[in-house]
């Protein structure tokens, strides 16, 4: 009896020790759901939230193939349509996402992803691709579109970075800040988990607030002037997500993926 009690007590040790270890060796996939905000979702049919098509030839293959690839997620179908905005403002429409690209100028970013909030729910969003940036044999790959196009698309449904730190080992995601894009060009995994928990649960129709027109939220411009107040930084210390408050209640959100070595806070 002695020897079992003592057996017990070694195997009960072992087991103490043990686990903890596990946990320290396990690897630990982080929440990147961006603040909890999400489309309205009233069905368990699939998200079918309109994605306006306002980009170039330059940039068609990374539009389709981001769309396709958040299409793989289990509560998304976005339909493609026909954009009918000017890419130069990219102004949003209501329930629809809006993808642009055009010469922005020298502003220190290379993509933007805003979205409208109505009572916590996503209303309207888009996404701006600055050419300004990719015209230049830096970023002029298919590497470089291909990840910030997804990145700024997958912000628009409700994703956070699974990293911001830009010199880390790449996590093989979109969702991932790096400077070196060539693993980083779609989602992984864990975006499509993330997702379905984002979208776990139905919205009840009734209680779902209209969203505002386009008049209570303004346009989304190229500067941090236009973006609110910063509430969120990356790696580098330079702030990569703004709040801003809008009418009717409403609230706009930014974020910004910065160009290597811009951005504020940063010698240019």
């Amino acid at each position: 009896m002695k020897f079992k009690s003592l057996m017990h007590r070694r195997l009960a040790i072992c087991t103490a020790i043990a686990i903890p270890a596990a946990m320290i060796a396990a690897p630990v996939m982080a929440t990147h759901s961006w603040g909890g905000y999400h489309w309205k979702r009233t069905t368990n049919a699939e998200l079918a939230i309109p994605v306006g098509d306002n980009v170039t030839a330059t940039w068609q293959s990374a539009f389709d193939t981001a769309i396709a690839d958040w299409n793989v997620s289990n509560v998304i179908q976005s339909p493609v349509v026909a954009g009918t905005i000017s890419p130069k403002t990219c102004r949003a429409v209501a329930g629809t996402i809006q993808v642009c690209n055009a010469s922005y100028g020298r502003t220190g970013w290379l993509g933007l992803a805003s979205i409208s909030l109505s009572a916590g729910h996503i209303s309207q969003g888009t996404t701006k691709l600055n050419d300004t940036y990719f015209n230049t044999a830096q970023y002029n790959t298919p590497e470089w579109r291909a990840m910030v196009t997804c990145q700024e698309i997958g912000h628009d449904y409700g994703l956070d970075h699974q990293d911001v730190v830009f010199d880390n080992p790449n996590l093989n995601t979109c969702m991932d800040y790096t400077n070196l894009p060539a693993s980083n060009q779609h989602p992984n995994a864990h975006d499509y988990s993330m997702l379905s928990d984002i979208y776990n649960h139905l919205d009840a129709a009734a209680a779902l607030p209209s969203a505002p027109g386009n008049s209570a939220h303004a346009d989304i411009g190229d500067t941090p002037a236009s973006w609110g107040r910063p509430v969120h930084r990356d790696g580098q210390g330079r702030p990569d997500t703004y709040e801003r408050q809008d009418g009717q209640g409403g609230k706009t959100i930014t974020h910004v993926f910065w160009a290597i070595g811009e951005g504020p806070g940063t010698s240019q």
